[in-house]
């Protein structure tokens, strides 16, 4: 292995499982310490566990005072921060009829402002960075077009869209890269529908996206295939590449 990210510090939200999960293990396996911050602490100490040099921390990214007293604690332990990967959020599939200003307000307390949350407490640290720190944002493909009962979740994903390349611009002169990732079709928990369906498995999956190449790969993803972009937007590769956003869909985002 290159070890590419070897002696970095790198945080990860949401990496308990799914696609934080494969980022932080990659992460590690390219030489970094991670730290694997999720709010469900079973998940969190399992992966973190199965990591060399990584550490858990319990984090609710909706709490001021829980997101600060990760900083704290990387902080007291690292002194700095390399690598920032704001992961965590959770899915919302309301269908408008059934649409609350406070169910709307709460997945973007998650999606959006959590992320704006974990970013204002780590940048301090970001900045005592030696290299040259990275910031990655995991959005998603439905940040960039519409769909159907996405209504909260979607808007969200177009706010962390634009809060990339906004913040681009103002961490620049920090030597701060900021990029975002957005998946397509990506098998995870969140990929499970309400009626205990997963998306990849169901006919109208087969028939538009397989049949018809929607995705011109004619299949979905794994978390494994957001792990390798990841690597390149937190590793030295990407240095003179800031304010992207790279869908990761199997090409879904080149047929609309």
């Amino acid at each position: 292995m290159a070890q590419r990210l070897k002696d970095k510090v790198a945080l990860v939200t949401g990496s308990g499982r799914g696609i934080g999960e494969s980022i932080a293990r990659r992460f590690a396996q390219e030489g970094a310490q991670v730290w694997v911050a999720d709010v469900d602490e079973a998940a969190g100490r399992a992966t973190a566990a199965s990591l060399e040099g990584a550490m858990y921390a319990q984090v609710d990214i909706t709490d001021s005072r829980s997101v600060a007293a990760l900083a704290k604690q990387i902080g007291e332990r690292n002194g700095r921060l390399d690598i920032l990967v704001n992961n965590a959020a959770i899915l919302d599939m309301t269908p408008y009829k059934d649409l609350t200003i406070e169910s709307f307000m709460h997945v973007h307390d998650v999606n959006l402002n959590g992320m704006v949350r974990v970013t204002l407490a780590m940048v301090p640290l970001l900045r005592k960075s030696a290299a040259g720190a990275r910031i990655l944002n995991i959005a998603s493909v439905n940040g960039i077009r519409g769909s159907r009962d996405s209504l909260s979740y979607s808007t969200a994903k177009g706010g962390v869209i634009n809060f990339t390349r906004c913040l681009a611009s103002e961490l620049g002169p920090d030597g701060i890269n900021v990029n975002a990732i957005a998946p397509g079709f990506i098998r995870t928990r969140m990929s499970v529908l309400p009626d205990g369906s997963v998306e990849q498995e169901t006919d109208w999956f087969k028939y538009i996206y397989v049949k018809h190449r929607r995705i011109p790969l004619a299949k979905g993803g794994v978390p494994d295939d957001i792990a390798g972009p990841a690597l390149f937007f937190c590793s030295e590769d990407s240095r003179y590449v800031t304010g992207q956003i790279l869908p990761v869909d199997g090409g879904m985002m080149s047929t609309l």
